[in-house]
């Protein structure tokens, strides 16, 4: 008993000092009163962090310990409604997503966190001009197309052609914010934010990873050496592992019931692995597609089995069941954490697999009309 007291009383200085706080964010947004609250989400090296806090005239306040840079995501819930309220609003919640580092940040509006001016943080503004170089970040553009959508005419909503439009807009945005964030990494390779432009090139935009490499490997030591960066190369040699012609890494999980459900249990058809989430819209736009296919091929021996990045069972029990999804279903619930995306070097969806029976990858990132032409010629 003793033992065990020494220990712990040794460790007790230690742990204080641990748990110092070493950056703090202060926020002054108006005069807002209760029921307002701010939900403040970061992730610094793997690490996740939750935490929310009152809004008492229009103040608010975090603190925390970092060990590198964090990403976050802040959301102020103006009636108390809660965070997701915000994050999933049908037209453009207030919600702001941005980097920190160890300081003391101040955070200023007159009405809203999206109008909010921040003071104190060199990596702040790193990411300013790092967003100035390369374009509007996907969360911004997509806010701006919601907007755009919530304020249409009954006339507007109803014209296919407007959709149209605004979808040229979008993808014609999102297509030069990738040409420019390799542009960055090339021009920068002593910048975090290098890591940071190579990894969003390569989740979302699906920039070849052979460009990915070769400029990766060009970055500063320092740079490819932090935990970003340690990612990213990890990134880059499990896409080889997963690259067509290569043997399908092998995997369980648990389907809805708590059933385990293994990639080899359906050795001797084709398998489409489908990472997608709940929350993610376009994985959702290509259920219907997904299940005409499925429906088309099914006896001819194809199957899908569908990997979730859900931390939430009943958001993705619910989607489930809203999308009419029959095909295997499967999921750690550990949200972007998810062993299998880990394993096939996925952090981002929709992203898929086209697996032969005999366990090989013959195809991938496969969507609508081009899921439909490699089915056809597969299994016709």
């Amino acid at each position: 008993m003793k033992l065990h007291y020494l220990i712990l009383a040794a460790m007790a200085p230690v742990f204080v000092a641990a748990q110092t706080p070493n950056f703090t964010l202060t926020g002054k947004i108006g005069n807002l009163n209760k029921p307002a609250k701010v939900y403040f989400d970061y992730t610094e090296n793997g690490n996740n962090h939750m935490d929310s806090a009152d809004v008492v005239n229009g103040a608010f306040k975090f603190s925390g310990n970092i060990t590198g840079i964090a990403f976050s995501r802040m959301t102020l819930s103006h009636d108390g409604k809660g965070k997701n309220n915000e994050i999933y609003a049908k037209g453009a919640g207030d919600v702001i997503y941005f980097y920190f580092g160890a300081e003391n940040i101040k955070v200023t509006s007159v009405d809203s966190l999206y109008n909010a001016k921040f003071t104190g943080s060199k990596v702040y503004n790193e990411m300013l001009a790092f967003d100035k170089a390369t374009g509007e970040t996907v969360m911004a553009i997509n806010r701006t197309a919601n907007l755009v959508m919530e304020r249409a005419t009954p006339e507007q909503q109803k014209d296919p052609e407007f959709f149209k439009a605004l979808d040229v807009q979008v993808k014609g945005k999102t297509a030069a914010r990738k040409d420019k964030l390799v542009q960055f990494a090339k021009n920068n390779p002593d910048s975090y934010f290098s890591v940071a432009g190579l990894t969003e090139a390569f989740n979302a935009y699906r920039v070849p990873v052979t460009d990915i490499e070769a400029v990766f490997n060009k970055l500063s030591e320092q740079q490819r050496k932090t935990y970003a960066g340690i990612n990213l190369a990890k990134l880059i040699e499990a896409n080889s592992t997963t690259a067509i012609g290569a043997k399908a890494p092998v995997f369980a999980q648990k389907d809805t019931t708590g059933k385990p459900i293994a990639l080899t249990d359906l050795r001797g058809k084709y398998v489409l692995v489908e990472f997608w989430a709940s929350w993610c819209h376009p994985c959702r736009l290509e259920s219907p597609n997904l299940l005409k296919q499925y429906q088309i091929y099914k006896e001819k021996g194809f199957e899908i089995l569908a990997v979730s990045l859900d931390s939430d069972k009943g958001r993705w029990i619910e989607a489930i069941t809203k999308d009419g999804l029959t095909w295997p279903q499967v999921s750690d619930l550990k949200g972007s954490g998810n062993e299998v995306a880990k394993l096939y070097g996925v952090t981002a969806v929709p992203a898929n697999f086209l697996v032969s029976p005999e366990g090989k990858i013959i195809a991938k990132d496969l969507r609508g009309e081009d899921l439909n032409k490699k089915l056809a010629e597969t299994l016709n």
